[in-house]
């Protein structure tokens, strides 16, 4: 995901968001030129969730890898 940034990543999630509230009151939505609707409630969560997952790295700043560096001393 090179080049995408905070901004343009909570600026994702919120359309997203936008859309799950009005396909779940049973309405439409466009998304670009996209028109999803109740059907595609599945995609919409995914694109939430993923939306939401780069929001969260991107705000930790980067990618955290767990383990340990050994240290020769």
């Amino acid at each position: 995901m090179a080049g995408i940034t905070l901004v343009e990543a909570e600026a994702q999630l919120a359309e997203w968001l936008a859309a799950s509230r009005a396909v779940a009151k049973g309405q439409a939505y466009s998304l670009g030129n996209r028109a999803l609707t109740r059907a595609d409630a599945k995609e919409i969560r995914e694109q939430v969730s993923f939306w939401n997952r780069q929001v969260l790295r991107l705000t930790r700043g980067g990618i955290r890898v767990g383990g340990v560096i050994p240290v020769d001393g």
